[in-house]
């Protein structure tokens, strides 16, 4: 078993013909990913390497192949008219890649979504991966092993540096997902955590944080209260000052809750192991499991 996605996973990749669709397309083809449609308006009936079909909608992608699961990559002006169209053609998960939607679009895509029975992962989000089953998005597969750690995580780049630690030490991986840094996302902490806590084959969690906004607070009082596996976590940005914006919009500095010292006290009183750096990631999860 794994978290969100699996061997049955059938992908629609809209903006399969553009410069970064199509170079992931072919990343997430060679790892193994079931994609059987691309998207690009105005170019339905050609074949994205000669075997994909690509359609000029989600709905005709969705009819004649039967995906369940879409990942977008299109700029950030029509990125929220392509999460509305797949929701509207009954895709059950959206992974939304594309960064910069302004949050305006987001407060109109995300009821919309929910309205649909649809799971929205991001947007500016790496997407996930489940090792050696399926890879939706950007993370690369050649760091991941198959085995029984999840991770969720708001940083990119941090998700690629605790995935290389755990796999070099051993540890493989149930899923990984980057659930993004915006202020408003599909998919939070909470909602990963429940899933690998019911998840039979993952046995402990690593959960990486970052300034600004409170989801980790009440991702440890999630954790505290309905959780039971071992979790690790980390908070990037702890050098970071009072206003800066650290890479991510939502990851600013707003009072006291938004700092890393917060964070890193909540997570704690948790229960939550808490690593100062990526590398202590392996040790921690050593002294739990």
């Amino acid at each position: 078993m794994s978290v969100f996605i699996d061997q049955s996973t059938r992908l629609v990749v809209q903006g399969i013909t553009g410069r970064d669709g199509s170079f992931h397309a072919k990343q997430m083809i060679e790892y193994g990913t079931k994609v059987v449609a691309g998207v690009t308006p105005g170019k339905g009936g050609q074949r994205f390497e000669n075997t994909i079909p690509v359609f000029n909608t989600v709905a005709q992608a969705v009819h004649e192949t039967h995906a369940n699961t879409s990942v977008i990559y299109v700029p950030a002006a029509v990125a929220a008219s392509a999460i509305f169209e797949a929701a509207d053609s009954g895709i059950e998960l959206i992974i939304c890649i594309t960064e910069g939607i302004p949050v305006l679009d987001m407060t109109r895509v995300l009821p919309f979504v929910h309205e649909r029975g649809a799971r929205l992962i991001g947007p500016n989000c790496p997407g996930l991966i489940s090792p050696g089953k399926s890879k939706v998005g950007i993370i690369p597969g050649n760091i991941c092993k198959p085995g029984k750690i999840g991770v969720v995580s708001r940083s990119g780049t941090l998700t690629y540096e605790i995935i290389h630690q755990l796999s070099t030490h051993g540890m493989g991986q149930s899923t990984c997902v980057g659930i993004g840094g915006d202020p408003l996302i599909g998919t939070n902490f909470i909602h990963c955590l429940a899933a690998f806590a019911a998840d039979a084959e993952t046995a402990a969690i690593v959960m990486i944080g970052e300034i600004g906004g409170t989801d980790e607070q009440r991702a440890a009082e999630f954790v505290k209260e309905k959780v039971k596996k071992p979790v690790v976590g980390f908070i990037a940005g702890q050098t970071a000052p009072p206003g800066r914006r650290m890479g991510h919009a939502g990851a600013i500095i707003s009072g006291s809750s938004g700092t890393a010292a917060d964070k890193m006290a909540a997570l704690a009183k948790a229960g939550i192991s808490v690593m100062k750096r990526p590398a202590d990631v392996v040790p921690l999860l050593q002294e739990r499991l």
